[in-house]
């Protein structure tokens, strides 16, 4: 104050100072309290060098300055107090909290002070006088003290509560008294009840004898005067009451008085769990060691500091170092030398950050070339999220890195290469002479190709925008839609074939390819045209062909069924002509009328070959062993083929069951042995042979199936089959034998009878070795075979009818009257309908002037089937016969339930039948 220069200052020089002012600043001046005054409208300061220190770097710069200015950062707290001071009232603050900026930062603060008003010679208050004192050191240390109570008591229940949490138990051995405190969470650890009282003997006897030892050591080194050791140890317990053993681990110091050990305190937690835990890690340890000599890679672990501390064999052997000599530096001098200073940047970073390392670099390997290698490591943390070491693996990647390369320079010439591919697929694109097309969902062409006008005379742009049903033929819109949501559903089309409309309204045939890419149809159109007139016209040929070939083989059938009926009818004009002369001896009647019977057999077989090569003939299907039967005919086959030809039967001991007809299934085989016969000329060997259980191959271009099929097969040593008549050998009229030798119907019968019959028949044969055929038939379960039924005797015609009523349904005449000829003979009254409705009028309402309904099957108006399931319904204990030699309908239905007769029939036959159904009284059940 006394040297600092006033006159530039805005209170002028000391001696011009008011009286009043000038006494109040000696008084501050001799003064060692911290003072200031603060005087003139603007509270110009003025302070003693006490309260300098107070100001601290702004001293000395607050001389004469304003007090706003000098204290701005607290204004807004002490005006109030300054206000109140310069309006005449005196203000006393004790350890005010006061934010000061005086050593160039926010200081926190606490002064105690009084404001009082200065005033002149007439009593006006002309400014203001402080005395004041800093009490921040008071204040703090006062807090400091109350805040180390508290903390105190704090961490007094912090620790209550951790001992709880952590389940640590708190002990105290009274060393003088030789008495333990043990509460009961300690005692848990050994086994001991809560209310059960302890001791140091029970203390020593609860530890596990392989740790006694050394936890008794610790122990008495805590208790020593001279070593006053920490007891820190860990040990197993047995549990005294439960057996169970606990791991343990106590700390503990002595307490000494004048020289001795008076008492030890310490704490005790069960550690079971961490020591099962580092067991269980010892155990993962061992088979990470164990994994990582297997794995392909180089795999090593470090300290916590990232120091190296193993390798795994495969890193040796790599490496060609020795085990115990590679360490971090070692490690470091295989790198290559461009790529050392950037691993180790980058491994501190990771080792800084506790980040997961990740990096490339090349390695040397024991013969001295280097390879790109991946190098990947974790930190492991404990739980305590401490890093307890780093684990890493270091993979080649050098056929990676060679490929990545290779991948970049062809990148480097990808623009090119996809420039000039996109010229190649514009091209591809205009000079396309198949449509190409890009259509949505919606049926809208997006782009088409130039094709379009060549081949149906629409410009691209005429297309682009518009519907595919504006271009195409009406009657293909149904199926070209279904067609397009397939393509759509990603099931691509292939040769789908639709028209589109030319512009000169013709149609043209398109074949279609597509492919589905983000919800549009890409496709390729071929015009097919051409091929399809081709094509039709090709059909046409072979139509006109076939019915050319049919014309040939109705022909040759017509010649031979002529040659064959005209020698049938000679024989029986002859015989007929010798039985009418009136003087023909008993003996030679009996021969003719025998020679006319043997003659009509004769010609219902042939009818009867006719019938199956159409497959129109009516089967009598029954089980039958074909085992059996095979031995059966192979007999029947020997006295057909003559004396020079040895039949060989080869069949299986177990029975093998089909559902055929018999009748037919033996003429099939006889068919087949006469043209075995007719190849070997009489001379040779012909084996029959049975196979059971066997699947059906496939025959001339159809599927085959599986089985069980009985294969019966005939193999003769003839001279075979010329190759290019093997596939006509099943034809209908085909025949290699001269004219008048057969009507080639045959093996059309064999082929037939196997078709209806559900199975096929194949044929192998090698020229000059001879031919076998194999018959098909599927087998059936024993339990439905029947056995043989007993033939009747054919010589003999029993009457049977006794009077009953027969109605005969026939609508031709000749048939119609022998028909009932017969029936008068054998005994029965006979009433004839010309026709299913005359026979319904004849039966009247309830039908009960008949016996038994005797119907042919076709007939005008109503057939015989429909007559007969008519009369089912009405009259269902009306017995119905069927009469029929050809029906396609009995070829397609059998007889549809009803009983059959097949013409031509005998009177034995007739007579048979209808004693049959008569005495049963009953018809069958209706069939379909």
């Amino acid at each position: 104050m006394r040297a600092h220069d006033w006159s530039g200052s805005a209170l002028g020089p000391p001696e011009t100072w008011p009286a009043g002012l000038g006494a109040t600043v000696s008084l501050l001046l001799g003064s060692r309290f911290p003072m200031f005054v603060a005087f003139g409208p603007e509270l110009r300061f003025l302070y003693n060098d006490a309260y300098a220190e107070i100001l601290g770097d702004k001293h000395p710069s607050a001389l004469g300055g304003r007090f706003r200015d000098i204290w701005s950062e607290i204004w807004p707290d002490i005006a109030p107090l300054i206000e109140r001071a310069l309006s005449g009232e005196p203000t006393w603050s004790e350890d005010m909290p006061l934010v000061l900026r005086r050593h160039g930062y926010d200081e926190r603060t606490w002064f105690t002070f009084s404001y009082s008003a200065l005033r002149d010679e007439d009593g006006r208050v002309v400014g203001m006088f402080c005395a004041c004192t800093e009490t921040t050191g008071r204040v703090v240390a006062e807090t400091g003290l109350r805040e180390a109570e508290a903390q105190l008591r704090t961490s007094e229940a912090r620790l209550r509560l951790a001992t709880e949490a952590a389940e640590i138990g708190l002990w105290d051995v009274d060393v003088v008294g030789d008495t333990l405190f043990w509460p009961a969470r300690v005692k848990t650890m050994f086994g001991i009840s809560p209310e059960v009282p302890v001791s140091m003997a029970d203390f020593y006897a609860g530890i596990h004898p392989d740790d006694r030892e050394a936890t008794v050591a610790a122990y008495a080194a805590a208790t020593d005067p001279g070593r006053r050791a920490v007891y820190d140890v860990e040990y197993r317990t047995v549990g005294k009451e439960d057996g169970q053993v606990r791991w343990v681990a106590a700390k503990g110091r002595g307490l000494f008085e004048n020289g001795a050990c008076t008492r030890v305190v310490g704490t005790a937690i069960d550690v079971t769990p961490r020591k099962q835990a580092e067991a269980a890690l010892r155990g993962s340890e061992e088979q990470f060691r164990v994994l990582s000599q297997v794995l392909p890679n180089l795999v090593w672990s470090t300290d916590p500091e990232g120091r190296t501390v193993w390798f795994n064999e495969r890193t040796y052997a790599y490496t060609g170092v020795l085990p115990g000599v590679l360490d971090t530096e070692g490690w470091r001098a295989l790198i290559h030398p461009n790529d050392r200073d950037r691993v180790t940047a980058e491994w501190h970073a990771a080792l800084a950050g506790h980040a997961d390392y990740q990096c490339e670099y090349r390695l040397r390997r024991a013969d001295g070339t280097y390879r790109w290698f991946l190098a990947r490591a974790q930190p492991v943390l404990s739980d305590e999220g401490a890093i307890t070491r780093w684990v890493g693996t270091t993979t080649d990647i050098d056929d990676q890195k060679r490929m990545m390369a290779e991948l970049v320079r062809l990148n480097e010439t990808l623009e090119q290469r996809v420039a000039e591919r996109t010229t190649e697929h514009d091209r591809v694109w205009r000079n396309s002479r198949d449509l190409l097309v890009v259509i949505g969902a919606d049926g809208i062409f997006r782009t088409v190709n130039p094709a379009w006008e060549a081949i149906l005379g629409h410009r691209p742009a005429e297309v682009v925008g518009r519907s595919f049903l504006d271009f195409l033929w009406p009657e293909d819109a149904e199926a070209t839609s279904a067609a397009l949501e397939s393509a759509l559903a990603a099931r691509h089309l292939t040769n789908f074939e639709n028209r589109y409309t030319h512009r000169d309204g013709t149609p043209r045939w398109l074949s279609w390819h597509t492919s589905v890419e983000g919800g549009l149809v890409f496709a390729s159109g071929r015009d097919v045209t051409a091929e399809k007139v081709q094509a039709a016209a090709l059909a046409q040929a072979e139509e006109a062909l076939r019915q050319s070939q049919k014309l040939e083989a109705v022909g040759q059938l017509t010649g031979g069924v002529a040659h064959d009926f005209n020698n049938l009818l000679t024989i029986i004009r002859s015989s007929v002509d010798f039985l009418r002369r009136p003087d023909l001896p008993e003996a030679r009647r009996s021969r003719y009328l025998t020679a006319v019977s043997e003659t009509v057999d004769r010609a219902a077989k042939l009818t009867s070959q006719l019938l199956a090569f159409a497959r129109r003939q009516a089967l009598k299907p029954e089980t039958l062993d074909v085992g059996a039967r095979l031995r059966v005919v192979a007999e029947l086959i020997d006295t057909v083929t003559g004396a020079r030809i040895t039949v060989a039967t080869q069949v299986p001991d177990h029975p093998c069951f089909v559902r055929v007809d018999a009748s037919q299934f033996e003429t099939a085989l006889v068919n087949m042995a006469v043209n075995a016969r007719d190849a070997m000329e009489g001379a040779g060997t012909l084996t029959l042979a049975l196979a059971c259980g066997v699947d059906l191959p496939p025959i001339r271009g159809h599927a085959g199936a599986a089985g069980p099929f009985a294969a019966v097969s005939l193999h003769d040593t003839g001279t075979g089959i010329p190759s290019d008549l093997l596939a006509r050998v099943f034809e209908p009229f085909f025949t290699t034998k001269e004219v008048g030798r057969g009507t080639g119907l045959g093996l059309s019968q064999v082929f037939g009878f196997a078709k209806q019959s559900g199975g096929d028949v194949a044929v192998e044969s090698v020229p000059g070795q001879g031919t076998t055929f194999t018959l098909y038939l599927p087998e059936v379960e024993a339990e439905f075979a029947a056995g043989d039924a007993a033939p009747g005797d054919p010589g003999q015609v029993d009457p049977g009818g006794v009077g009953q009523r027969v109605l005969v349904v026939e609508d031709n005449l000749e048939v119609g009257r022998f028909a009932t000829q017969i029936l008068e003979d054998l005994g029965y009254a006979t009433t004839w309908a010309v026709n299913a409705e005359d026979a319904l009028e004849k039966l009247g309402p309830d039908g009960a002037g008949f016996d038994v309904v005797f119907s042919d099957v076709v007939m005008p108006g109503m057939g015989g089937i429909a007559l007969a399931r008519h009369l089912a319904r009405r009259f269902p204990d009306l017995p119905v016969v069927l009469a029929s030699g050809y029906s396609h309908v009995l070829a397609e239905e059998s007889s549809a339930g009803f009983d059959l007769l097949q013409k031509p029939y005998s009177a034995e036959q007739v007579s048979r039948i209808l004693r049959k159904v008569t005495r049963r009284g009953l018809r069958r059940p209706v069939g379909a």
